[in-house]
């Protein structure tokens, strides 16, 4: 039964992207000269057409939520404004046509030299016949795979001085909402998509499964970062990460210090599930919603700019500065 309803939903996905790109994307391609390009074209229709749905569900669903329970009053729309454009620049598949055109080259590039060598290819859904194989058992392994790589990149980003010089980007938004999710560094994002992307090869991730790896992920995320009171009780809450949960990981001086002030570190880290972070004990499952931000910007003022091509300068400012900031 389940597997009826995801070859459902697989192939009702496929036939929209097929439609889509041969209605709109491949006359484009051909008016534009860009005949030669047809397969990336509707590689990128495809990561156009979640994009769109994604854009869909968060402003139909999780929005309404933000307005039913807020944790705090209605926040400066110029603050969450360049939220929306880091969230429009990587939906809409203009981040993924960027790396492809420079980085996801040379990483296929490189697996092909590396399996004309004869480096194997670790078949996740090749471990158990039968079972693992089934199309939605392989993709709940892949996406708890998944979601324990983007633990360990998570505990980087806030572990290393120059990369939380980056990342910091992301937790210096004081006022959450469900469009937070997408505000990184172009650099921050540039290093996760590359380790994701190396992943996927090494573990034999499918570019359809990759697909609904990241998104089922991002939509997840971005009901995790909405200004919604919510948790989901004791148990729920060890079983899937809720937007309490994923607040304290954002709040000053729990989600990016351990052992007090100016200390890197930090708790709730976990992307999709918080058994990691009970696994490595990280995990804080206090009942409160503390504010968000940067320590040294609440304390000290310090400017991570309000506009997106400030605060990626600010980044790299930050990045090569002699003493990053905790």
């Amino acid at each position: 039964m389940l597997s009826n309803v995801v070859n459902f939903l697989t192939e009702g996905f496929a036939n929209l992207q097929t439609l889509l790109f041969e209605n709109v994307v491949l006359p484009m391609a051909f008016h534009g000269g860009a005949g030669n390009l047809l397969e990336v074209a509707f590689e990128g229709t495809g990561w156009l057409l979640v994009g769109l749905l994604q854009i869909a569900v968060m402003v139909c669903l999780i929005a309404p939520l933000e307005k039913w329970r807020p944790i705090e009053p209605q926040p400066d729309p110029a603050a969450v404004r360049v939220d929306v454009i880091y969230t429009l620049i990587q939906r809409l598949g203009l981040f993924k046509l960027f790396m492809f055109f420079t980085f996801e080259n040379a990483i296929e590039t490189g697996f092909g030299m590396l399996r004309v060598e004869g480096f194997p290819t670790l078949n996740i859904d090749a471990a158990w016949p039968g079972v693992t194989d089934q199309a939605l058992v392989s993709f709940v392994l892949y996406l708890i795979v998944f979601d324990g790589v983007h633990y360990l990149i998570h505990r980087g980003q806030h572990q290393f001085n120059r990369w939380w010089a980056l990342h910091s980007l992301h937790h210096s938004q004081r006022h959450m909402t469900l469009w937070t999710d997408n505000r990184n560094h172009l650099l921050d994002d540039v290093i996760t998509a590359m380790l994701l992307s190396i992943v996927a090869k090494l573990i034999g991730v499918g570019p359809g499964q990759f697909v609904a790896l990241v998104a089922v992920s991002q939509l997840w995320e971005n009901l995790q970062h909405a200004n919604f009171r919510c948790s989901f009780g004791w148990l729920g809450d060890r079983l899937l990460i809720s937007p309490r949960f994923h607040r304290l990981h954002h709040s000053i001086g729990i989600g990016h210090e351990s052992a007090g002030r100016q200390t890197l570190g930090g708790h709730n880290f976990g992307v999709l599930f918080p058994w990691w972070d009970m696994l490595f004990k990280t995990a804080d499952f206090s009942d409160r919603y503390d504010p968000t931000g940067v320590r040294d910007q609440v304390e000290e003022g310090r400017d991570y700019g309000r506009g997106y091509w400030a605060q990626q300068k600010l980044g790299l400012f930050r990045l090569f500065e002699r003493r990053p900031h905790a």
